[in-house]
């Protein structure tokens, strides 16, 4: 973080070796127009947090920017001026009052583009001339529909639609070859999800103690029961327990977060829930509490890997490693899937595992309600799944701890390739995929035929 004082006395302009990242918050409601002597090296600009409603007619002389966030400010509209940037591909503008998306007001290069918890009511048909699109964050917002120009963003992998008003998906939607992460409840189209049936317990049933996680929309803390209720005697008195933030975040509404999670049932390889907090002002999860031996498989994506996730240095795994953490997923998504939900976020990073390779995965913040989609979406929100697996499967495969091309990693990388097919409809089902990797775990040297 740097100040507007280091800012305004030229202290960072003249900085050796030029200054790259600047990121400012102190409650500024005019660009500092000393911003523009570090255009001749600045890339990243952070102006979260302030009150800023406006950006200047020649915001364009930052021609090495690459990464813009405004989030958390007062802008009513998108700046148009973003278009004059000729590297600007990541813009970020969470949590304004944006209303208006104007035609070309975004650089043809954007790659990442966060609107999430604004006001929009409709993009521009200019958004089908994002040929680089990868990530789109709109949740949040009151689009009743998106423009079809938008069959023509071919590289869009992650997209978020929750907490909108569409009234339904557009087919073109499922067609894209890329499209990998997908969110869509609280949408006009979306029916409430009957709940599942679960124990419901108050926050006077149970202590928190210590923060052990948190998430994009909550809080998970350990925690101990204090009255655990007559059901769930013999169980642990050590839980974990998730509290709802109550708002609307970039995967959409804690609740339902909370109905999907609850929906999606049990599996040997699913966080166990054990009770629902659903007082008022407060939603929440009861789960059991992950033994220490587990630990997170990957992290989350970086401003550099923008949908892919990231690694630990010298992170790696053996062959069968990978084949059984990668049955274990096949399995719970064809479980999901059979319970008509789909997770949105299939991720290294929302996978635990343990020394032996035993899975743990969680985080149901982007998942989806499948049963009110028609049959034939139904299906292929499946395959957009399966390269969702695959993109986890060659994250694994890229760090092989075997230095030749074994016949276990050749049939693995083989399954990747059909997984990430550009034809959604070659891509195998779930249940193929759980069954195949199945029959490699007795064989290993047997050979995927699809």
């Amino acid at each position: 973080m740097h100040t507007l004082q280091q800012l305004t006395s030229g202290e960072l302009s003249s900085t050796e070796p030029s200054i790259t990242r600047l990121q400012l918050a102190e409650n500024l409601t005019k660009f500092p127009t000393e911003i523009f002597d570090l255009a001749g090296s600045l890339e990243v600009l952070d102006l979260s947090n302030n009150k800023l409603s406006s950006l200047p007619a020649d915001f364009g002389r930052l021609k090495h920017l690459r990464i813009l966030f405004l989030s958390n400010n007062q802008f009513d509209h998108l700046p148009e001026v973003l278009a004059e940037c000729p590297k600007l591909e990541m813009i970020g503008f969470k949590a304004n009052q944006i209303k208006t998306v104007s035609e070309d007001s975004l650089p043809l290069q954007t790659r990442w583009l966060i609107l999430t918890d604004n006001k929009i009511e409709k993009l521009p048909d200019s958004m089908g001339l994002l040929s680089r699109l990868q990530k789109l964050a709109l949740a949040g917002n009151r689009l009743t529909e998106l423009p079809g120009s938008m069959a023509n963003c071919r590289n869009l992998e992650l997209a978020r639609l929750s907490a909108n008003k569409l009234s339904a998906l557009p087919d073109w939607l499922f067609q894209l070859p890329k499209l990998s992460w997908l969110a869509f409840s609280g949408n006009a189209f979306n029916a409430d999800l009957e709940d599942a049936p679960m124990v419901k317990v108050n926050m006077a049933n149970i202590q928190l103690n210590h923060q052990i996680g948190e998430g994009a929309s909550g809080v998970i803390h350990h925690a101990n029961w204090v009255k655990k209720p007559a059901s769930l005697k013999g169980g642990d008195s050590e839980i974990a327990v998730k509290l709802f933030k109550g708002e609307v975040t970039s995967d959409g509404y804690p609740q339902d977060e909370l109905n999907c999670c609850l929906t999606a049932g049990e599996h040997p390889n699913l966080i166990k829930v054990v009770a629902k907090i659903a007082q008022k002002n407060q939603l929440g999860l009861v789960m059991k509490l992950i033994p220490e031996s587990f630990y997170n498989l990957g992290l989350p994506p970086s401003l550099v890997s923008c949908t892919r996730d990231t690694f630990k240095e010298d992170t790696e795994f053996t062959p069968e490693q990978i084949t059984k953490i990668a049955f274990s997923m096949a399995d719970i998504l064809n479980h999901l899937h059979g319970q008509k939900v789909s997770h949105g976020d299939v991720y290294a990073h929302n996978t635990m595992i343990d020394d032996q390779a035993s899975v743990l995965f969680g985080d149901f913040g982007a998942a989806s309600d499948l049963s009110v989609l028609p049959l034939m979406q139904r299906e292929a929100m499946e395959s957009v799944e399966v390269r969702a697996f695959a993109c986890l499967l060659e994250d694994l495969l890229n760090h092989n701890s075997e230095s030749y091309d074994s016949t276990l990693i050749t049939t693995l990388t083989e399954l990747k390739d059909t997984c990430m097919h550009e034809d959604t409809v070659f891509r195998p089902r779930l249940n193929e995929i759980k069954n195949k990797l199945q029959s490699l775990l007795v064989q290993p040297e047997l050979e995927f035929i699809f």
